[in-house]
């Protein structure tokens, strides 16, 4: 790995070390002068994270919590800088010069200090990463993107992030350095700048930000370790990697991590000291640096043509793309789900809490429907005056021999999801309460109605080709249809309420597996019945039924209820036999209404986690959403940090949000009646279901009211439990759990 320069031989050895020793000298330099303005015990760590300095702890097993520990631990750091030519001795240095970025980024927030502001975000937490774990899983989001640095041509770089997001074929290029951001934004994979690919993606107008999967992490190369933070904590947080098993750790982002790197030249001796460290994790690096660099199969790549690093890099990361095609004049993917439509750049409304509106899926004979047929019943877009709000329905008949009429609320919640993830749509809601927003952007692109049938259509059909041979879509925009259209439709809703609500999980003969989140949390099994939903809050037992329709051999497999041992806990010898199998061997017995007796795994991706509360004998339970502290003294993340990753925690668990309401919560503790606290913003969102179930189990009326929240109390129970005296708390009448 000779190179020459300037008449002299430079290696890219050297290259690295040299890129070490800098970082190393600056982050010393760093702290001792924070150390003599705030002293060795001021505090350190990185916001919203239950990982103290996310990579130190997860390459050496160690928390850093002060500055003094911080200065000791540049020891550790100067142990991995050994300097033989030997790619282990690179490997080493790249880890040390991460580490040493992890430093010198930590320092900044020194104090509480937000030292990141628009467009730039820093420290990404642990909720922003367990975000990420629904869509890592199913391949919404089919890698990572990580783009250094900056095109001659700005206007090349944006195209690249989009390149990742849009399909080519909805790509609008503006040159060619927009264009690497914009490629990989196509194709839903999730896109992280550093340095110059900021400003050029920022003043280009491109929308960034975690809700487009288009995130700035800051002007100076160290900030790149913001996305390799990611990496260590997903490791942690769904691999259930032991802190400090750097092997293992490795393997794990390596496997299960689908990153890249892509960086422009000029590079200097810090970010191939940065490109090192990332290698040993398993991410590849492309380049079109010429000048002191060396290839190094399937790591290192060279790439002159900038245009081609789109499909080089997912060549290097064996990134598969699942790509539907749908004519329409905008973008349709993935990272568009979270974008956000304002008044000012909206074109029409549709707003079902003001005008008759409602999404409906019906089966139908195969006589009935004619494939592809989008009708428009009413006018189009173009006809209807900017800012109107208006009455629109969209009704989707669909015919199969394999299609069941359970299956039509699973395609109804897919929905909301597929008309997001058109660019300049914003979709809220379900059944007759959707808010939908279509932008002034879209309107000048040709975007009309008609294609948000041309969407349903398509996704119906590539998504549910195994039950649906052929589908229509009728859109009515017009009132007076979708007053009586609406109340038909709400007969159906009722319909099906009735038929769910009578669903319980006495009354199946079986359930299901979902091992969706084996790609990163590899021995976690979810049980899914009738009253337990997955614990991402994403698969039903209907869902579950549907999937496995869909995909016989795939991660919903049917579980009989057999050999019923001890129903208040809802143990079955058929089911210690499916998560041992599935499990592959890590898990022996798993009881369904239990938290403390082999309780459920949990992978990372729960919405929310409950944990015992002592003194008042109830759980806490909080959700990602939600970032202060609770009564057990503990955050979400750290709560969550003690389970996960497919292991069972006594005590703790991981479950969806709407099982909180269900019968069967902890029911072998008691049920719903111990839950003693709850952020305000999940209180509101379950009351009514909530006091509707504590009404039916306990005779309380608005037993939400008797719950605590953040504004009664945090981090003191004893505070929490003259709460609970006063309100009459039926937890208190409950006898003590049996730990």
């Amino acid at each position: 790995m000779n190179l020459k320069l300037g008449g002299n031989t430079v290696t890219l050895f050297e290259r690295v070390f040299g890129g070490n020793d800098y970082n190393y000298a600056r982050t010393v330099a760093a702290i001792d002068e924070a150390i003599a303005a705030y002293g060795e015990s001021e505090p350190v760590s990185f916001p919203g994270t239950a990982y103290s300095l996310p990579c130190y702890y997860g390459v050496t097993g160690v928390k850093i919590t002060t500055l003094g520990e911080m200065k000791a631990a540049m020891d550790t750091i100067k142990s991995k800088m050994t300097r033989n030519n030997r790619l282990h001795d690179a490997f080493e240095s790249g880890i040390a010069s991460a580490l040493c970025a992890e430093f010198l980024e930590a320092l900044k927030y020194l104090h509480g200090a937000e030292p990141y502001a628009e467009p730039e975000m820093g420290h990404l937490t642990d909720a922003f990463v367990r975000n990420l774990g629904v869509p890592l899983v199913t391949g919404d989001i089919p890698g990572v993107a990580v783009i250094i640095g900056g095109a001659e041509d700005p206007a090349e770089t944006v195209a690249l992030a989009k390149s990742y997001f849009l399909s080519d074929a909805k790509r609008p290029l503006h040159g060619r350095a927009v264009a690497l951001a914009k490629s990989y934004q196509a194709q839903g994979i999730l896109v992280t700048l550093t340095g110059d690919s900021i400003k050029h993606c920022f003043d280009a107008g491109m929308k960034l930000g975690e809700n487009v999967r288009v995130v700035p992490l800051g002007y100076e190369m160290q900030s790149v370790i913001h996305v390799v933070s990611v990496a260590v904590r997903a490791a942690l947080i769904f691999g259930n990697v032991t802190p400090g098993d750097f092997a293992s750790l490795a393997k794990y982002t390596m496997d299960r991590v689908k990153a890249f790197v892509n960086a422009y030249k000029p590079l200097s001796d810090e970010i191939v000291s940065y490109g090192a460290g990332a290698i040993c994790l398993g991410f590849p690096v492309i380049s079109n640096e010429t000048e002191n660099m060396f290839r190094v199969p399937k790591s290192l790549i060279q790439q002159l043509d900038t245009s081609k690093w789109n499909a080089t890099s997912l060549e290097a990361r064996d990134i598969k793309l699942k790509i539907t095609n749908i004519d329409i004049p905008v973008a349709f993917a993935t990272a568009f789900e979270g974008e956000i439509i304002r008044r000012g750049d909206m074109q029409v409304e549709v707003d079902g809490s003001r005008v008759d509106c409602f999404e409906l899926v019906q089966t139908r004979d195969a006589s009935e429907v004619e494939d592809h047929k989008i009708v428009v019943d009413g006018p189009e877009i173009d006809e209807i005056p900017v800012g109107s709000k208006i009455s629109l329905s969209y009704t989707v008949e669909v015919a199969g021999k394999a299609m069941q009429p359970d299956f039509e609320s699973v395609m109804e919640r897919k929905i909301h999801s597929w008309i997001n993830c058109i660019e300049g749509v914003m979709h809220t809601g379900q059944r007759d309460m959707i808010r939908i927003r279509i932008s002034k952007a879209d309107f000048e692109a040709g975007f009309k109605f008609k294609h948000l049938g041309e969407v349903l259509y398509a996704k119906v059909k590539s998504e549910f080709e195994a039950v649906v041979d052929k589908c229509q879509v009728t859109i009515v925009v017009n009132p007076e249809k979708n007053a009586a259209l609406r109340a038909a439709a709400n007969e159906v809703f009722d319909k099906r309420d009735a038929r769910l609500a009578s669903m319980t999980d006495e009354s199946v003969d079986q359930y299901y597996t979902c091992i969706m989140c084996q790609a990163f949390s590899p021995s976690h099994v979810c049980i899914v019945t009738p009253e337990r939903l997955g614990l991402c809050g994403a698969v039903s037992w209907l869902d579950a039924k549907a999937t496995k329709e869909l995909d016989p051999a795939g991660p919903c497999q049917p579980i009989l209820k057999e050999g019923c041992t001890d129903e208040k806990l809802g143990r079955y010898a058929s089911v210690d036999e499916a998560v041992n199998k599935y499990s592959h061997g890590a898990l022996e017995h798993v009881t369904l209404y239990s938290l403390f007796q082999d309780p459920m795994t949990s992978c990372g991706c729960f919405e929310c986690i409950c944990g015992v509360e002592p003194v008042s004998m109830g759980v806490v339970i909080t959700c990602r959403e939600h970032a202060g502290m609770t009564p057990l003294g503990m955050t979400f993340s750290e709560m969550a940090s003690m389970t996960g990753g497919g292991v069972q925690t006594p005590g703790f668990m991981g479950h969806g949000k709407h099982f909180i309401a269900s019968h069967k919560f902890i029911a072998a503790e008691g049920g719903p009646g111990r839950i003693v606290w709850l952020p305000k913003i999940l209180k509101d969102q379950m009351r009514e279901r909530l006091d509707k179930t504590a009404l039916e189990m306990y005779g309380v009326e608005n037993f939400t009211d008797m719950i605590a929240d953040e504004t009664i109390c945090t981090e003191d129970p004893e505070q929490l439990l003259n709460f609970l005296s006063e309100v009459g708390h039926p937890v208190l009448s409950m006898e003590p759990f049996d730990m």
